[in-house]
Order: structure tokens, then sequence, then C-alpha cells
């Protein structure tokens, strides 16, 4: 049995314990996925929070042979839509804050730092204007791009966490990817996937 099963198994018995260790397992990306919906540090924040209230009160609709991490996250992006729509905000609103938190989260997250700065600079500017990009792209299309290339996630699993088909998934993360590249012009990552299956 993986640890994942076994994990679940516990969940649904109840388990206090369990939701701790789901909670410390999936905090970070769930906070992430919040901010980058969100776009600020408080909201994603609160955001987290409702997110894991929820999934402890919704654990007996968790279906046993789903998988964890995209419950959570179809938990995550409608509760960051929700949060959004209650505070008059549109989903692709952005502020300069965002930009701040986007670098010092590239910052933070660097496994290691390159020993050389001009390339350092180089590709948290890189990471700011991706940020500043996928401002300009509508919620569905940033919400694809971010869970297939931040979370690496497969098309099959975004398509269950959005509650789309995969040919919407597809058809969303081919237009982010094309706008994306069409602000960053031949400054912007060549490696991004329009398909992943």
């Amino acid at each position: 049995m993986t640890e994942e099963h076994d994990l679940i198994d516990r969940l649904a018995t109840g388990d206090k314990e369990a939701f701790r260790e789901l909670v410390e397992a999936y905090k970070k990306k769930i906070y992430y996925l919040a901010f980058d919906l969100v776009g600020n540090q408080s909201d994603a924040e609160d955001v987290s929070q409702d997110v894991f209230l929820k999934a402890y009160r919704a654990f007996g609709t968790f279906k046993r042979d789903a998988r964890l991490g995209a419950w959570l996250y179809r938990i995550t992006y409608n509760t960051a839509i929700d949060h959004l729509r209650r505070r008059g905000i549109s989903a692709g609103t952005v502020d300069e804050a965002v930009l701040e938190a986007n670098l010092d989260r590239v910052a933070r997250e660097a496994p290691a730092r390159d020993t050389d700065p001009a390339r350092t600079a180089e590709s948290e500017l890189l990471q700011l204007r991706i940020a500043s990009a996928l401002e300009k792209v509508s919620p569905q299309e940033k919400t694809v791009f971010l869970l297939r290339h931040y979370d690496d996630l497969m098309l099959k699993d975004i398509a269950d966490v959005l509650g789309l088909s995969l040919g919407s998934v597809k058809s969303y993360l081919f237009r982010a990817v094309k706008k994306l590249q069409r602000e960053l012009g031949a400054g912007g990552p060549a490696r991004w996937e329009v398909s992943h299956d």
C-alpha cells in the first residue's frame, strides 16, 4: 500500500494526526497556487486556511480512487475564485506587490544560487516577466499554465482538478503559451510545451 493510500485510509477514520500530515505535505503547494490566483500574501493565507478547513469538513466526499493533490488543487481553485468574487476583484487583477512577492518566491525556492550573479539576475528577471505576462491571460489559462508548468500536473489531472474536459485544458494551455510567447518575445523559455498527455 502506498503512503498516499495509507494516509487516505487514516483520514477516512478521522485521524487528526493524518490531517496534520496532509497539511504539512501540501501547505506550500496550496499556498503558492492560492497566491498565484489571488495575488497577495494575506489573501493567499486566508484561502489556504479555508482550503484545509473545507478539506477537513468534506473528506467524506473524497473519492478513494482520486489523488489527494488533485482534490486539494480543485478546492484551492474554487476557494480562490470565490474569494476574489466576494471581494469584487477580477481574477486577473495584479498589483506591484505581486511582482515583488514573486521575486521573493523565486529567491526562496531556488535550490542553489548560481555562482554567476548575472545569470541569477537574468533568471529572476525572467520569472518577474513571466509573472507579469501571466496577468494578461484569462484566469482559466493562467490556472492551467500554472498547474502544468509550476506544479507539473498532467493534463488529465488538471482536467479533473478544474472540472473541465481534456480538450478544454489543452485549448487553455495552448492559448496561454501562445500569449506568453507573444508577451515575452525571444526572451521567453522555449521549453514550454503546448500539449502533454
